[in-house]
């Protein structure tokens, strides 16, 4: 397959990976709690955008829903749970995080849910236009996954980098104590990273079950870990570093698997680039020492 090919393959599996690990940092970059159970809030936003794509048959409204659903369930899950733990030892909310994934998990594999079977979410490309060349080829749902992508990233930068918000986000990363003294909304503004981050963790179930034509209860598993892996890569807490570690890990999958062969599965590539970083960089690409 084409060099430039594979690169294009490897972009939209990195939107994937982005979408999957961007809420995750996130909350730990806040809270410093590893939300294992982002990745069932991930399996449930897929499930809602296929119900209200099934009943309406518009994408663009499914993937709308699908986001502020999970977003309600992210608040949910900070205020039922975390919200009891932020002055705990940080061994007891993951715990509780792992217990909530299972839980959730086990729910939605009930019939009267989502059950133990595959269904189908043929959506289709949503109106992309399909890219044909010489040297590449991009289908509708890979340019859908691509710009659903940048398009949200974009606007989290803003609402990071321009907005009360977003400055809140950040002093409360640095110190949630400090910046509470200073007037900082503690609750309101955890609340909404939660909101924000299991948005975007809907969207990328939504076009996860899309591209693969596939929901079920447990596509979470993937993410449980896989998530795990980018953030430690990225550095824990950096958004940007997610980011970067999404790119790189889905260039070295896609290239091994093309130019090797099927020597290891793509998912222990993951882990031998993680424990080659921790070897290396143990603070990862973006993080700070």
């Amino acid at each position: 397959m084409p060099f430039l090919q594979n690169l294009s393959n490897a972009l939209v599996l990195a939107s994937t990976y982005v979408l999957m690990a961007a809420g995750l940092t996130m909350v730990y970059g806040v809270l410093k709690v590893l939300h294992i159970a982002h990745a069932a809030v991930y399996t449930i936003g897929a499930f809602i955008g296929l119900l209200v794509f099934s009943w309406l048959g518009n994408f663009w409204l499914a993937l709308l829903v699908a986001m502020i659903g999970s977003g309600i369930v992210g608040v949910i899950i900070y205020r039922t749970t975390y919200y009891y733990m932020l002055d705990a030892p940080r061994i007891v909310p993951l715990i509780t995080s792992i217990g909530l994934f299972v839980m959730l998990t086990d729910l939605l594999q009930k019939g009267f849910l989502m059950g133990p079977y595959q269904r189908a979410f043929p959506a289709g490309g949503a109106g992309m236009p399909r890219i044909r060349t010489s040297f590449i080829s991009i289908t509708p749902k890979q340019m859908l996954v691509l710009v659903v992508t940048i398009v949200l990233m974009t606007l989290v930068y803003l609402l990071l980098t321009r907005t009360r918000i977003g400055l809140g986000w950040q002093a409360a990363s640095m110190d949630r104590d400090m910046a509470a003294a200073v007037g900082v909304n503690l609750n309101r503004v955890v609340a909404l990273n939660f909101f924000l981050g299991s948005a975007l963790a809907g969207a990328g179930g939504v076009l996860v079950g899309v591209y693969n034509n596939s929901v079920f209860a447990t596509m979470g598993d993937l993410v449980s870990y896989k998530a795990f892996i980018i953030i430690v890569l990225g550095g824990m807490g950096s958004l940007p570093g997610v980011i970067v570690a999404s790119v790189l890990l889905a260039i070295v999958e896609n290239f091994m698997v093309a130019w090797v062969g099927y020597v290891l599965p793509r998912d222990a590539i993951a882990f031998l680039v993680l424990i080659l970083m921790l070897m290396f960089r143990p603070h990862g690409l973006l993080g700070k020492e």
